[in-house]
């Protein structure tokens, strides 16, 4: 009985490996070592770093990058049939909403994506605030407020964008802290290391 395994060609293993360390870390940085055996070459370590970004939180944002325009154009429509039995100060306010929210949700997104891919405190914290202190007001006060005459489309959507943007307050939360964690703790090492 000859024992059957699957091993890839020699060739093909080292260009995957290759292509996975470009990708996947950062050239530029690595911890060069004189190998002092036969072939006498230079030996690139990559060092280990943990991968602080949040899946959950990225999930969340590629859904709500998706879903976005599909919640714009439900917006528009709906605001179109409606506008003309709405009160003035209610149309001004429902459009001025609109736009904000359109500019604030490209901000947040390119700001999540950023700050979580790249695992920078400043997008994250600023994705997370505009999420809780602007987003998250603006889709409460058209899902709860009878008074702008709330299609059942346009509350289906409003509904889903809120669950977006408390998952994304709560991952982002947590990914936050724990980039802030272990940010502090690199810091402390390097800092109290060098003394």
């Amino acid at each position: 009985r000859r024992k059957l395994t699957m091993e890839l060609p020699e060739n093909l293993r080292k260009r995957l490996e290759d292509f996975s360390r470009n990708v996947l870390f950062d050239p530029t940085i690595c911890i060069t070592i004189v190998s002092f055996c036969p072939p006498r070459a230079l030996v690139c370590i990559l060092p280990d770093k943990r991968v602080l970004s949040s899946l959950n939180l990225q999930m969340s944002l590629y859904f709500n990058m998706w879903f976005f325009p599909f919640w714009w154009i439900c917006e528009i429509v709906m605001l179109n049939l409606k506008y003309s039995a709405l009160p003035d100060y209610y149309k001004f306010i429902l459009v001025t909403i609109l736009i904000v929210m359109t500019c604030i949700e490209a901000i947040r997104l390119f700001l999540g994506y950023a700050g979580n891919l790249q695992e920078k405190v400043p997008e994250l914290a600023g994705f997370w605030l505009l999420s809780i202190l602007l987003q998250l007001p603006l889709i409460l006060f058209q899902l709860f407020n009878e008074a702008i005459l709330i299609q059942p489309l346009e509350r289906g959507v409003h509904i889903v964008l809120s669950i977006f943007i408390l998952t994304q307050a709560l991952a982002g939360f947590i990914a936050l802290r724990d980039l802030v964690r272990h940010t502090e703790t690199a810091f402390g090492q390097r800092y109290w290391g060098q003394s």
